[in-house]
């Protein structure tokens, strides 16, 4: 059996070879971690009381310029993001680039300058790195790994669902997959699409800061989809959704039947999905839709006993919404 696309590709596919390669290791983190086991979007490290989330993510997004942003924004808000959905303030990154041969250097300084823009944003700092060039028949472009460090008063992880909590999801989904696929196609439309690329801290911090938030995922390679399917296998529960209730853009929803992909399982990469008890729902919702990223999230539906991820249709059927294969769009992130 050989790697393909779809490894990589955010969905059960992947989640099969991760299993298999961790099955290679012997080490055992100690009680005081909670690393690999959980196959969270971090690790959380008790050092001394204090909760250290640390995290890593590599980017080999193509294009590397697009509608809404670039590798650089998308390699500090994907990490950061990852590190926010577990209740952590993104502190401290990390930046190791591996550039091929030819790539131009204005271009490299307009990556580090998103890269600064979005620090700026969430009051972090890039603190280490490291950079390679490979031949230019080995990598056309660059390719981005960063890995971030941060401190979670009381950690979120993505399997506290309980039943009774409502979901919500702070803003449209499949923005960043579509965007990407039409640049990268040259498909146009009358609208077009930008991805959604942006740090999810303010979001995350506005609804911990309310209470009542129980898990928390960033649905991005798999989309909506996969971030569903894993919360609920992890928690052991069963998620209603109501398809009227997921916020979509028209652009977004138009193009998806075009080109016969459905959205959710399209990636994003600035919004986050949430489990909050139910009598804290309103109120989080309400703080979310104040923040400068949060203006068009929704309750979409809740958790009940049970598993899989059921959703009530337009039309009022009911369907089992699967764990994706993979992301239907590659090198979306």
């Amino acid at each position: 059996m050989k790697v393909s696309m779809m490894h990589g590709a955010g969905g059960e596919a992947m989640n099969e070879l991760l299993r298999e390669l961790l099955s290679e290791l012997s080490s055992k983190t100690s009680e005081k971690v909670y690393g690999l086991e959980g196959m969270d979007d971090g690790a959380v490290i008790d050092l001394n009381g204090s909760k250290i989330v640390f995290t890593t993510d590599s980017h080999a997004v193509e294009p590397i310029f697009f509608p809404g942003g670039d590798i650089g924004k998308l390699s500090i808000c994907g990490t950061a993001n990852d590190l926010a959905v577990m209740g952590a303030r993104p502190l401290f990154f990390s930046n190791s680039m591996v550039i091929g041969e030819g790539f131009e250097i204005e271009d490299l300084k307009r990556i580090m300058k998103s890269m600064d823009e979005v620090l700026r944003e969430l009051n972090a700092f890039l603190v280490t790195g490291d950079t390679k060039v490979l031949e230019r028949e080995a990598l056309r472009g660059v390719v981005i790994n960063t890995s971030g460090i941060g401190i979670a008063e009381k950690p979120v992880y993505d399997s506290g669902l309980k039943p009774g909590d409502k979901i919500i999801v702070s803003g449209t989904i499949g923005d960043h997959g579509l965007c990407i696929l039409c640049h990268r196609e040259g498909f146009e439309f009358e609208t077009p699409i930008f991805s959604d690329v942006s740090p999810v801290w303010e979001v995350v911090e506005r609804a911990l800061r309310t209470g009542g938030v129980t898990a928390m995922k960033d649905p991005t390679r798999g989309g909506l989809a996969a971030a569903l399917n894993e919360m609920a296998s992890k928690s052991g529960v069963r998620i209603e959704i109501e398809e009227e209730l997921i916020p979509i853009k028209e652009s977004v929803r138009s193009a998806s039947e075009m080109l016969g992909i459905d959205p959710l399982e399209v990636a994003n990469e600035g919004k986050v999905v949430m489990g909050v008890q139910r009598d804290r729902a309103e109120e989080v919702l309400e703080e979310i839709r104040k923040t400068k990223y949060g203006k068009d999230a929704m309750i979409i539906g809740e958790v009940k006993e049970g598993s899989k991820v059921i959703m009530r249709t337009r039309v009022g059927g009911r369907r089992i919404v699967d764990m994706p294969l993979g992301d239907p769009i590659p090198r979306v992130c």
